[in-house]
């Protein structure tokens, strides 16, 4: 199967806007995600999947890594009008599906998909030269929640889950406060239940502050604080917004330095026979190992050139 697409910025663009959709395209950011659902007025949803057909029977430009679409929620009525339309365009890579209550809904996504487009199917090797489709879905309530084991079962379309904040403020009757502590426990139970299902794909809450030094300093206060829970990405929704979460959701120079050089270190033990060793004075044993392996593997996804890395610490020793 292909490699999974990694969403450390996922950005929102409302379907209702020509303008917005072909600005787009110059973006640089990880997926893109045309909005059906909450940035479109109820008697606008024909007019924004029309504008949706040329944009995806476009292949995507090199610096946009995903093409996504948001539907409209299946207890809606308005899902299958929009898969039926957006399951046409080719270059279609993945579905986001809002409201996500249980398996139901993702059984729902699941056997349209299957039925309309049976070559893009998540097992599929081949595809013709395809990427397998896949679903994105978001978690924005008290009952998702409790649910997570089984949403995350659902679908082998399921690529990933997001947390919808606002909505699940809303389903809670909680208030939004800067330091996103009534988060909290949905937040980490997000988390854990993707990792815990192998799901490639973790993206945060939405930060409403952009405008300024303030709302990016914010914002990458907020990244590291999902970072820190579990999460490898978050959503955006403006431009300014992406490259902050690109560099985040990325390991950073030393980061993947120190990673390269336990790597470098226990193989070394390894041939040694040598089990835990040590590193400038701490203890490298076989979960810091496997961190830093994962650390690596996140470095290439991001386009890191590790091997230069690795080349530049090959005479690393275990103390």
């Amino acid at each position: 199967m292909a490699a999974p697409i990694i969403r450390r910025a996922l950005m929102y663009v409302p379907s209702s806007s020509k303008r917005m959709l072909e600005k787009s395209r110059s973006m640089t950011v990880d997926t893109v995600t045309y909005d059906l659902e909450d940035s479109v007025a109820p008697g606008k949803k024909v007019e924004a999947r029309n504008n949706l057909k040329d944009i995806l029977s476009q292949p995507r430009p090199s610096t946009i890594r995903e093409t996504c679409v948001r539907i409209n929620s299946v207890d809606s009525g308005l899902a299958l009008d929009d898969l039926t339309e957006i399951l046409k365009g080719e270059h279609l890579d993945a579905i986001m599906l809002p409201k996500c209550q249980s398996a139901a809904d993702l059984h729902f996504v699941t056997d349209v998909i299957r039925h309309t487009l049976p070559d893009r199917h998540a097992s599929n090797t081949q595809g013709g030269g395809k990427r397998p489709l896949s679903i994105i879905a978001l978690i924005e309530s008290a009952k998702a929640i409790q649910n997570l084991p089984e949403i995350c079962r659902a679908s082998p379309y399921l690529s990933g889950l997001v947390f919808a904040a606002e909505d699940f403020a809303l389903d809670m009757s909680l208030t939004r406060t800067p330091s996103l502590k009534e988060f909290l426990y949905a937040r980490s139970a997000i988390a854990t239940a993707a990792r815990a299902a192998e799901l490639p794909s973790t993206v945060d809450l939405v930060c409403t502050a952009y405008k300024g030094e303030q709302g990016i300093k914010t914002l990458e206060e907020e990244c590291l604080d999902g970072k820190g829970l579990g999460f490898n990405g978050k959503q955006c929704i403006h431009p300014s917004q992406i490259e902050v979460c690109h560099r985040t959701f990325s390991p950073g120079k030393a980061e993947v330095e120190w990673a390269a050089r336990v790597a470098i270190g226990d193989e070394k033990a390894d041939r040694a026979g040598r089990g835990a060793w040590t590193l400038e004075g701490k203890m490298i044993d076989k979960p810091v190992v496997g961190k830093s392996h994962a650390v690596l593997k996140r470095a290439e996804e991001c386009g890191i050139d590790v091997a230069a890395v690795r080349e530049k610490w090959k005479d690393q020793e275990p103390e």
